[in-house]
């Protein structure tokens, strides 16, 4: 039985052959092949396509609707992109917003016919519309837009099984423990029956592996099982086990919040992620306010801030964040006003220019940090250059189109009203996740 592992931290994750290697020095020399060659003698096209119509009938363009910070299907793109595996990777859609989202987190666009858009089509006849429209393609990764906790590794394993080890079709599958029981109609008379235990000899969870199940998360076949067989499994079939933790199908936990927590804790956030966020700059207008200066009676000029916000801030301060409020020339914070917010967060308040880049790099460096170490939190096109730089960025829900783009993550609060809080706890669960991971690999190390 051929076995792999998800990643060299963790063991438990494998890609399994459903046929047992009988030569195995002719599969070492295989191995030694970065990718079979074609019939025509050269490299074979890798191309990962993701389905996406617009007519969903749950969740009305549920593809691009934001979940933990991006649209849905920009989770999958992000890993597909990321995995470095691919050619070329598409979107297959019949919708302007879907394509327009596409094209944003780097893919190219199949256009559809309304002859596979429609409620009755099926993936298969999709993917063959696609293949007969893109004759160069040869292997295709049928990539769920609806699984957000994918990443790169998982797909970099399972297209080796293709690559290197001469499968057909390899697929995604995750392991259950549930015992099923037949179903019979109410009123029938009939009984039901086990139909994968004996209930005299009902075991434990930890004395059963349970069964390996389909998630749906991708399939990776050939063209000539698309064109010629009418199928993605086919030929010489393999599976790769994903961990439960990242079989997340929001077809089925159509409960969105619950949904979001898991990708929070689970999902691909990029390949560059920060180990801890050291620094935390912080635009005060359209961020830590919602952009409005109000003038009391005796013309005293006022902001308006959420208690919460500032509570974000507070914990981030108690985690070792430093953070720094930063005020625009294009939008001044009298000094008065300024010093009332610094006094009121505890937080020191600069003003930057035009460019904020200009004033933030000589920080950065002077605090000796890297951009991957620095969260920025902004609200407009000129703060686009540090949303793409910093390790974590975020906008409000009610930022600008092209700050969105450039940002890693969208509130779904607006400026003033709770998403500095939002971005904060995010903030938080990545420093968790980061400090986790390093602390497995130095067991890791140890144990090794």
């Amino acid at each position: 039985m051929k076995r792999n592992y998800e990643n060299e931290n963790d063991k438990r994750g494998r890609v399994v052959s459903m046929e047992t290697w009988r030569n195995d020095e002719s599969n070492q020399t295989g191995k030694k092949k970065k990718r079979e060659d074609g019939d025509e003698g050269r490299k074979r096209h890798l191309t990962a396509l993701i389905l996406a119509r617009g007519g969903s009938k749950g969740i009305p363009l549920k593809n691009i609707k934001m979940l933990a910070g991006a649209p849905l299907i920009g989770w999958v793109l992000r890993a597909a992109i990321d995995s470095n595996m691919f050619d070329s990777v598409w979107v297959s859609t019949d919708h302007d917003e879907i394509e327009k989202v596409a094209k944003s987190w780097g893919a190219k666009v199949h256009r559809r016919s309304p002859e596979v858009s429609r409620d009755t089509s099926t993936s298969l006849e999709t993917i063959q519309e696609f293949v007969r429209l893109n004759p160069d393609v040869d292997v295709i990764c049928n990539i769920q837009a609806t699984s957000p906790c994918l990443h790169p590794f998982h797909l970099k394993k399972a297209l080796e099984m293709i690559t290197l080890q001469g499968y057909s079709s390899v697929f995604s599958v995750v392991r259950r423990h549930q015992f099923r029981w037949k179903e019979f109609k109410e009123g029938s008379g009939e009984v039901t029956q086990p139909e994968n235990l004996d209930p005299k000899k009902r075991p434990r969870r930890q004395d059963w592996r349970g069964e390996l199940c389909e998630n749906g998360s991708f399939y990776v076949t050939t063209k000539d099982l698309i064109m010629n067989e009418g199928c993605l499994q086919g030929g010489k079939i393999g599976y790769y086990e994903m961990q439960p933790e990242y079989s997340v199908d929001i077809d089925v936990d159509i409960d969105w919040p619950v949904a979001e927590q898991r990708v929070l804790r689970y999902g691909y956030f990029g390949q560059v992620t920060p180990e801890v966020v050291r620094l935390m700059f912080c635009k005060v207008s359209g961020c830590l306010t919602e952009g409005r200066i109000f003038l009391s009676a005796s013309q005293e000029e006022m902001v308006s801030i959420t208690t919460r916000d500032i509570a974000g801030l507070r914990k981030l301060k108690k985690e070792n964040v430093e953070v720094l409020l930063l005020t625009s020339s294009n939008y001044p914070v009298p000094k008065p006003l300024a010093d009332k917010l610094s006094q009121r967060t505890g937080c020191q308040v600069i003003q930057v220019g035009e460019e904020p880049l200009k004033d933030l790099q000589p920080i950065v460096e002077q605090k000796k940090l890297d951009w991957k170490d620095v969260a920025f939190m902004g609200n407009d096109t000129e703060d686009t250059s540090c949303l793409n730089l910093a390790g974590l960025s975020a906008v409000p829900g009610d930022a600008p189109a092209d700050a969105i783009k450039a940002s890693k993550y969208t509130c779904h609060q607006a400026g003033g009203m709770g998403a500095v809080w939002e971005f904060s706890e995010h903030i938080l669960l990545q420093k968790k996740k980061a400090q986790s991971q390093m602390e497995q690999d130095r067991i890791d190390r140890i144990n090794f």
